[in-house]
């Protein structure tokens, strides 16, 4: 007897919320993702596609392949789940857990989920069919020895490692490639025929030909030849293509910027509001390229009126074009030391969408009614025409405006008056901003100055002077603002989410600031205020860095999303990032739902639905992360270059990092970071105290901490591993601690 197949129930009440929104976006409309899901929920049984095209009544075969292809799509992004039957099925997020795999280079791994919360732990054995950055859905298997949830793997989602770049070796007759980026623990088999010329010891892409599976590692062939191991910039060559950062435009994008003028068209000056006139100006640091925001206030009987004017990208990058689908893909552009890998190509973050100088640009302008405790009275949006005033510099505006430097103050007598009384907002945002509990942390960021060749001739630290500071706080304002308005609208949008510290971490920095006589208010659900009232009580301590650290460790990394959970490290219910969209997607997003609304559609138009936005959220995170790391991996590279000539060195340095195999030092004055190994210490074993940040001698009680003062030499400089290795001299008398233990007397 054969059992019957589950019955399909077609009388389904279809009405696709989102019919409007997919009409727009296809000249074939079909079903919306939210549709699919409500009836897939309904059903209740997994579905074939023939059996989702019924229920939705889709009959045409060129609408059953797009039916296909979304499902597909869906599938990729971890809504839906496909089976050995090839029936679809819904992702059930209590037993099912959908992320993106973080590799580790010691073979072991982590499962980042989609829907927030800790990481997962990923076994060596389940990495191993298992790639960094990949898709994958998991089930929890259990908990390891050390506490951490363990997952197995379900179904890979997504494979997102196609090219490896990396150094060719040859051993034993046996090609492999030993991947650069060390979130990749496989070595890459290279077939003889498939080497093309490349030589041992030469930095090669390798394009991956056979995933990883369980019994062996991946088989690829080389693609490419990037030249020898130090040549100049190859660091920035090697980072492009091991973190897959798009450099290339597309033949595609050129065409559609193609036909774009370094002017603004007369006809796009048309409908918007004339604020040429208005004396607006930028203000940006000396090596800027591209200029986003330009400001100006003016004194109002109960504050100011503050202007913020953004360069109008959303006119120019429509969604749907080959531009717009760039730059999704790209996510923001990266900055490395000496070159910017764009998100739009240079006509526009160059020229059209850059406010420069004395010239016409569109924008889209924040106008903000702020009064006398710095508090946003009202705001409004609108599309803007304006003449940049004058490109300023950081440090230009702060020897006026808090130097009193008179040659500037001469060449610049116009615009003077109107950057005291920034300045004088500024002041009052400052206090606001404390009031509400922002914190504030004073990190020291260093830049890199190039010499002949490319060579490093100096790392410097970056100041932060009151223009900066002052921008900063014009630009927070206007994101508030953004947020707030979209809120108001109801549109979907992304804001950036920063969150406060899980239960475990809350106990660690409890357990920590106890031992330094400090204590974090708040109970079992501190808010910002709390951390700020610490952070106000340590100013001046000797330990006020190494407190610093540590509070800024025990909090989230921020994300973009569409959920609203506030941003803990400003102490604000709602912000969004609405002042970059040259070079921030999410940003670019922001100003379509504000452009939206102001031509007043209706919300079931808008282009993206919430889910979108969900997507638009984790896709926009991931490539934050990804540049970043791509930034960090050639500073490293660089820094790692910079001290090979001075092995035998002797440095003073500071703990800034201390682990149960050794801690990190920062040199002084030059902001290179090395390892002084735990086996290098003295004769005695070390234990680590994950709460008090420090390692400390069993037999003789020394101790090594975070913020503790060394002298060290340079011992080793790995540039393939981009590790630089310390030797411990002597401690500084002021920061050595030795503590007696107590014997006990027979």
């Amino acid at each position: 007897m054969t059992k019957s197949a589950p019955t399909i129930a077609r009388g389904f009440k279809l009405e696709d919320p989102f019919a409007e929104r997919e009409a727009g976006k296809y000249e074939r409309p079909i079903p919306s993702r939210e549709l699919i899901l409500e009836v897939m929920k309904e059903q209740g049984i997994p579905l074939r596609v023939e059996d989702v095209a019924g229920v939705l009544g889709v009959q045409e075969d060129e609408d059953v392949e797009s039916l296909r292809r979304r499902l597909n799509a869906m599938e990729r992004d971890g809504q839906i789940l496909r089976n050995r039957r090839n029936y679809y099925c819904i992702v059930n997020h209590k037993d099912l857990i959908v992320g993106r795999v973080i590799g580790h280079p010691d073979g072991f791994g982590f499962l980042r989920p989609d829907e927030g919360g800790d990481d997962l732990f990923l076994s060596p054995k389940e990495m191993r069919s298992l790639m960094h950055d990949d898709r994958i859905v998991v089930c929890i298997r259990g908990v390891d020895r050390r506490g951490r949830r363990e997952a197995g793997v379900v179904e890979v989602l997504e494979r997102n490692t196609h090219n490896i770049v990396g150094r060719l070796y040859l051993e034993q007759g046996i090609s492999f490639v030993v991947p650069d980026n060390k979130h990749i623990a496989h070595d890459v088999l290279i077939p003889e025929e498939h080497r093309n010329g490349a030589l041992p010891g030469q930095i090669v892409v390798a394009e991956i030909i056979e995933q990883p599976t369980r019994q062996r590692d991946p088989i690829g062939r080389i693609r490419e030849v990037l030249g020898d191991h130090m040549a100049p910039g190859m660091e920035i060559e090697v980072a492009i293509r091991s973190f897959d950062l798009p450099s290339e435009w597309p033949e595609a994008v050129l065409n559609d910027v193609a036909g774009l003028s370094t002017e603004v068209a007369e006809d796009d000056k048309a409908g918007r509001v004339d604020l040429r006139r208005l004396p607006l100006v930028t203000i940006d640091g000396e090596d800027a390229r591209d200029f986003d925001d330009a400001v100006y206030c003016e004194r109002t009987p109960k504050g100011w009126k503050l202007y913020v004017a953004i360069a109008d990208v959303s006119h120019y990058v429509r969604p749907g074009t080959a531009l717009d689908d760039e730059a999704k893909i790209r996510g923001n552009s990266v900055y490395f030391p000496d070159r910017v890998i764009p998100m739009l190509p240079e006509v526009l973050s160059n020229g059209l969408c850059s406010l420069n100088p004395e010239q016409d640009r569109l924008c889209m302008v924040c106008e903000i009614y702020i009064n006398t405790d710095g508090a946003i009275v009202r705001s409004r949006f609108y599309s803007g025409l304006m003449y940049s005033h004058a490109r300023l510099t950081y440090t230009e505006v702060a020897r006026m405006i808090v130097d009193g430097d008179k040659i500037l103050r001469k060449k610049y007598r116009a615009l003077v008056p109107h950057l005291e009384e920034l300045h004088s907002l500024y002041k009052v945002l400052r206090r606001a901003r404390e009031a509400r509990g922002a914190m504030d942390f004073d990190t020291q960021e260093s830049y890199i100055v190039f010499g002949e060749g490319k060579k490093i001739a100096q790392i410097v630290p970056r100041e932060r002077n009151d223009a900066h500071r002052l921008i900063e706080e014009c630009m927070i304002t206007a994101n508030i603002a953004a947020a707030r308005y979209l809120t108001r609208q109801k549109l979907p949008h992304v804001v950036r989410i920063h969150e406060g510290p899980t239960a475990e971490r809350l106990a660690d920095l409890r357990a920590f600031l106890g031992k330094v006589g400090l204590n974090l208010g708040g109970g079992d659900n501190p808010g910002p205020k709390d951390y700020f009232e610490v952070l106000d009580n340590i100013t001046g301590r000797a330990d006020e860095h190494l407190i610093q650290t540590v509070l800024l460790r025990s909090l989230a990394q921020a994300v973009y999303s569409p959920e609203k959970k506030g941003h803990f490290g400003l102490g604000l219910d709602a912000y969004t990032h609405f002042t970059s969209p040259i070079r921030r997607y999410p940003d670019l997003l922001v100003h379509r739902a504000i452009r939206h609304s102001l031509e007043k559609k209706k919300i079931e138009e808008f282009y993206y639905s919430h889910n979108d936005m969900v997507l638009m959220g984790e896709h926009c995170s991931y490539t934050e992360r990804r540049a970043d790391e791509a930034t960090r991996d050639v500073v490293a590279w660089l820094k790692c270059e910079y001290m090979l000539d001075k092995l035998g060195e002797e440095f003073e340095g500071v703990i800034s990092a201390v682990t149960p195999f050794g801690f990190f030092v920062e040199l002084k004055d030059i902001f290179v970071e090395g390892l002084v190994h735990v086996s290098t210490l003295d004769k005695d074993y070390f234990h680590y105290d994950p709460i008090g940040y420090r390692l400390e001698g069993q037999r003789s009680g020394v101790t090594y901490r975070l913020g503790d003062s060394v002298r060290v030499i340079v011992a080793r400089v790995d540039l393939d591993e981009r590790k630089i290795d310390l030797e411990l001299v002597k401690r500084s008398e002021s920061s050595s601690r030795r503590t007696r233990k107590k014997r006990r007397r027979s």
